[in-house]
């Protein structure tokens, strides 16, 4: 091993997983989200247009209140339900984005931690995310969910999209609401 390969193993084995995605589409849209620490979005499920669906006719929450370096969590009420969680993070593979899913006494549900890495043809105001091994095998419907996440330009908008065997599947459109003092 020449010196230099020496010193870019020492590099890998000792730099932080935001400094895998930084300078990136997905380190991007990960500043932008961050950016909108503090901020409350208030919608409605899009799609499908099936009354019948679990989100349908309640008010959606999502509230950007845990803004850490290298996770962001964004806490996702659907109407008087509260036990979702979603978090977008920085990581050695790059940016994942799951759904925390608790129990009304905080323990996890059987199904949680589902979701998957960008693909890597974001923007810095848009990330697709692939489910991982993990979705697959906790739930093999969701093998080929793809979750994308958008954020306006202006910040005033966040849409959630979920498509699974390439067609749409669920959406939901956020708008960020004033502050109240």
């Amino acid at each position: 091993m020449t010196m230099g390969s020496a010193v870019l193993v020492v590099f890998l084995l000792t730099v932080t997983p935001a400094a895998f995605a930084a300078n990136s589409e997905a380190d991007g849209f990960f500043a932008a989200l961050q950016a909108q620490c503090g901020a409350r979005y208030v919608g409605a499920s899009t799609f499908p247009p099936d009354p019948a669906h679990d989100f349908a006719g309640k008010t959606l929450v999502a509230e950007i209140n845990s803004c850490q370096p290298d996770e962001i969590r964004i806490p996702f009420a659907v109407g008087e339900d509260r036990s979702r969680t979603w978090i977008l993070r920085r990581e050695a593979g790059g940016l994942s984005w799951k759904h925390d899913h608790r129990h009304a006494d905080g323990s996890p549900d059987a199904v949680t931690m589902y979701g998957g890495m960008a693909t890597g043809a974001g923007t810095v105001l848009q990330q697709a995310f692939a489910a991982d091994a993990y979705t697959a095998a906790l739930l093999p419907a969701a093998a080929t969910n793809v979750w994308t996440v958008t954020l306006s330009a202006d910040g005033s908008t966040l849409t959630y999209h979920l498509a699974r065997h390439g067609q749409p599947r669920y959406e939901a459109v956020l708008y960020r609401q004033p502050v109240q003092h």
